[in-house]
């Protein structure tokens, strides 16, 4: 008996069973994955976190194109709510230097307005703000797509409020995906998978190069805990140096 109680006792206190039995959502089983991704590979403190909906999930070659330290938390069909309720399960335990956030444009598809979708949004940040200070969000717009074409005018809208917001913070950077993404003033269906929705390589690359250039020109600075203390060392004299964003 004494070994039944002592096993049920280490089975509720792990990251898997206890996370599951406080949240009771949606996407626990997709959240009970990421945990025990976590308990056998941990993850280091002060990467960048990508967390969103499919379009980060489905980001096969995210390591690839980054080139960072990063940690990917993206589960499909996902709105700002969602996020909002997993935060502290996606968010943070870990204690990432910078956040790249792509959500919303579930929202608008199940009928949400862009005012209603940016107020989840700043409940995002209060969170971020109460619990990772002054931790920077790169907000990833809205993007185009052959489906959802009908309802550009909404992610338009959506999209210009965000990089409103943006101009009065210091920790949200707005990250326009939707220009480079448009051909002749609609989604190059090139870019998109079958179902005219979710993106291939050709629709990453832009994502690789606009939201990496982001990162790399933004002038904000890292999460408090991830700041460096002194000033790197210049090379030496005929080493070259690697691009990192």
């Amino acid at each position: 008996m004494a070994g039944i109680l002592a096993a049920a006792a280490v089975l509720a206190a792990s990251p898997v069973a206890g996370a599951a039995a406080e949240n009771g959502g949606a996407f626990d089983g997709e959240m009970n994955l990421f945990a025990m991704e976590d308990e056998s590979v941990p993850k280091p403190p002060c990467s960048t976190l990508f967390v969103g909906s499919s379009s980060i999930r489905f980001w096969f070659e995210i390591n690839e194109d980054m080139h960072m330290p990063l940690i990917k938390r993206g589960f499909g069909g996902a709105t700002i709510p969602d996020v909002n309720r997993y935060f502290n399960r996606i968010v943070t335990p870990y204690r990432p230097s910078r956040i790249v956030f792509y959500a919303g444009e579930n929202d608008l598809d199940a009928g949400h307005s862009p005012a209603q979708v940016l107020a989840d949004f700043k409940a995002f940040l209060d969170r971020k703000s109460a619990l990772l200070g002054d931790t920077p969000v790169f907000f990833v717009s809205v993007k185009p797509s052959p489906s959802r074409w009908k309802e550009i005018e909404v992610q338009r809208a959506f999209n210009a409020l965000v990089g409103n917001l943006a101009k009065t913070r210091s920790d949200l950077v707005y990250i326009d995906v939707a220009t480079p993404m448009l051909r002749s003033g609609t989604p190059d269906p090139a870019m998109f998978i079958s179902d005219h929705l979710h993106m291939k390589r050709a629709g990453y690359a832009i994502w690789k190069q606009v939201i990496g250039q982001a990162l790399q020109e933004a002038a904000v600075p890292l999460a408090p805990d991830c700041r460096p203390t002194e000033p790197a060392l210049p090379a030496a004299s005929g080493q070259s140096q690697s691009l990192r964003w």
